[in-house]
């Protein structure tokens, strides 16, 4: 940084030297104003494409001077020769500083972020851009312009939000107030008196919005697509969709998953299940600006063998002896696991007492390892095997048995969070009647090609068998028997967090946030109720409930802005206009799915 400031003052010298050509002009305006009238007509001319705009802002001498990580360019005739088409997709440009240096010299700076379509690398890039301003005889003219990128873990500017309803979990709302922002985390939320702004800080005025806590799916799955390709157990086109290639496209490719989350007003996820690489994920979204937060459980050890696994890489562990239990919680606390999820599924009766006493070890063996446990067991006796052996999180429901107390008494001594999952079926479902799920939620934020696959009715042949079970009303007695058990543990104080089991055939990653929502409102829940277990009980499902689900000082700086407030009828949580994951905002516009 102390070279390219050596670079800056070498490209301001020679205004410097003319200041006849500052006294000349006798503009009214001060240098400042017209300056950034300038840069915003340069940052203008960026978002439309416009060529020559763009260059009739720039000094046309062979002083003038660009920078970046490429080095220093020197001289406009070169430069401009060469600049052609490769523009970004999109420019967001906030925090735009100007000051003063002397008579006729202004310097300028902004924090920008832009994206770039597929041709031209398809990258979203943040950083720094600075400019040098100078007074001549034609006009204000950029002498110098430089851009860098933010280093990995690099804070956006601070920001206040002002105006909006405070909506937090469990919480009186605040009117009118101030949620202020830095260093990527807040740093002060509430009434106005209690928040007062800073000097020179950007203000976003958000008057008549609500703004909250992002919302976390604490149930999903990165190495699952959303549609049958990625489940080729439930419905089997690894002719068309060769499984190893899906795998490999899920792993080289989150991008999409990412920006239909925060589309949704998601800005958290607990990935509970799935390929080893969804560990090293995790760790880089918890950095990544434009990807949520996540926290991954990893592969899951089971109580059969599936095949569900790739030729060099399992998800599945088969817990078939102690020493594999063992070995495998502890090899997954080593790479950084979150949580050990077990499947616990049915078994013959001559295996149920080994695999029990596997549950139990595997219990032991996760807290050991100072990890929650969580359980896949949605028969009523597995489940309380799951309590026993010290679940902190049951993914699903016990369906369809009801619920007894028991289960109850169980799940409130070991402090168990139970996640219904209430409408991942209603996804199958859609699937196998070969119609698109877009009567349960929008998929304006779902990316084009799992879109796509939702909105294309499979062949009849292929859905005859899991079409006819669905017919038989499996499906429905299911979702009934997960709603009465839903309005059981809300009466008995169990508490309840939402998850999607995002992956899953017809469960697209993001938007299916709102129909599992108001199912969970539809079963009984208040909407202030479930607006909490969608932030603060889903952030403790993950074990972030000390950084994440409430607006508060020193937390981090993950929020949604909604048009309508999601306390009063959760169905308002549809109506996103802002979304900021670790301090970057994001308009919903942007985040929408590029028609490239």
């Amino acid at each position: 940084m102390r070279a390219f400031r050596t670079i800056a003052c070498i490209g301001i010298a020679g205004a410097l030297a003319a200041p006849s050509h500052a006294r000349a002009q006798g503009a009214t305006e001060s240098d400042t104003t017209a300056a950034r009238k300038v840069f915003e007509g340069n940052v203008d001319a960026i978002h439309k494409h416009d060529r020559a705009r763009y260059l009739s802002y720039y000094l046309a001498t062979d002083e003038t001077a660009r920078n970046g990580p490429g080095g220093l360019d020197q001289g406009f005739k070169d430069w401009s020769a060469r600049r052609d088409s490769t523009w970004p997709d999109t420019l967001i440009a906030r925090d735009l500083r100007m000051i003063r240096i002397a008579p006729g010299v202004v310097y300028g700076t902004y924090h920008y972020r832009v994206s770039y379509p597929p041709a031209q690398g398809g990258m979203t890039i943040e950083g720094i851009s600075e400019r040098i301003f100078v007074k001549t005889p034609q006009g204000w003219k950029i002498a110098l312009s430089s851009a860098f990128g933010l280093p990995d873990g690099a804070a956006p500017p601070p920001v206040a939000l002002v105006g909006a309803t405070l909506v937090n979990p469990g919480r009186a709302p605040v009117r009118d107030a101030v949620v202020l922002v830095r260093g990527g985390r807040i740093t002060c939320a509430g009434a106005r008196s209690a928040c007062p702004l800073p000097a020179r800080i950007e203000t976003i005025d958000v008057r008549g919005a609500y703004v909250g806590p992002g919302l976390v799916d604490a149930h999903v799955h990165y190495s699952q697509t959303g549609w049958v390709d990625g489940r080729p157990d439930a419905l089997d086109l690894r002719a068309r969709f060769p499984y190893d290639s899906v795998v490999a496209y899920l792993h080289d490719d989150p991008s999409r998953f990412d920006r239909a989350y925060l589309c949704s007003g998601v800005t958290s996820v607990f990935d509970v299940g799935g390929y080893p690489w969804s560990l090293s994920m995790a760790a880089r979204h918890e950095r990544a600006l434009d990807a949520p937060r996540m926290a991954a459980a990893g592969p899951l050890l089971t109580t059969y063998d599936p095949w569900l696994n790739t030729p060099v890489e399992r998800q599945f562990i088969y817990m078939g002896s102690d020493s594999v239990i063992r070995a495998a919680v502890r090899a997954l606390a080593r790479d950084g696991a979150s949580a050990i999820k077990v499947w616990y599924l049915s078994v013959p009766d001559s295996l149920k007492a080994a695999m029990r006493a596997r549950l139990m070890l595997a219990g032991e063996e996760a807290r050991s390892a100072g990890l929650p446990l969580i359980v896949h067991a949605t028969e009523l006796a597995a489940a309380k095997d799951a309590l026993r052996a010290g679940a902190k999180v049951l993914v699903h429901s016990v369906a369809p048995e009801d619920i007894d107390d028991e289960f109850i008494t169980l799940a409130r001594a070991k402090g168990t969070i139970v996640i219904p999952t209430l409408t991942v079926l209603e996804g199958y479902a859609d699937v196998f009647a070969g119609r698109s799920p877009a009567a349960r939620y929008p998929l304006d934020c779902v990316d084009r090609v799992t879109r796509a696959h939702l909105e294309t009715a499979l062949p009849d042949s292929l859905r005859a068998k899991p079409l006819a079970r669905m017919r038989s009303g499996v499906f429905d007695s299911i979702f009934r028997a997960t709603e009465r058990n839903v309005r059981r543990l809300r009466t008995a104080g169990i508490p309840i967090a939402m998850g999607t089991d995002a992956g899953n055939p017809g469960t697209a990653p993001g938007p299916s946030v709102y129909r599992e929502m108001e199912a969970l409102q539809a079963a009984g829940m208040p909407a202030s109720e479930v607006f909490a277990s969608a932030t603060l009980v889903a952030a403790r499902a993950m074990g972030r409930e000390k950084d994440l689900g409430l607006l508060d000082a020193g937390r981090a700086a993950d929020l949604v802005v909604w048009d309508a407030d999601p306390t009063a009828d959760i169905a308002n949580a549809k109506l996103v206009r802002w979304v900021m994951k670790g301090g970057a905002l994001y308009a919903r516009a942007e985040l929408l799915p590029k028609k490239w």
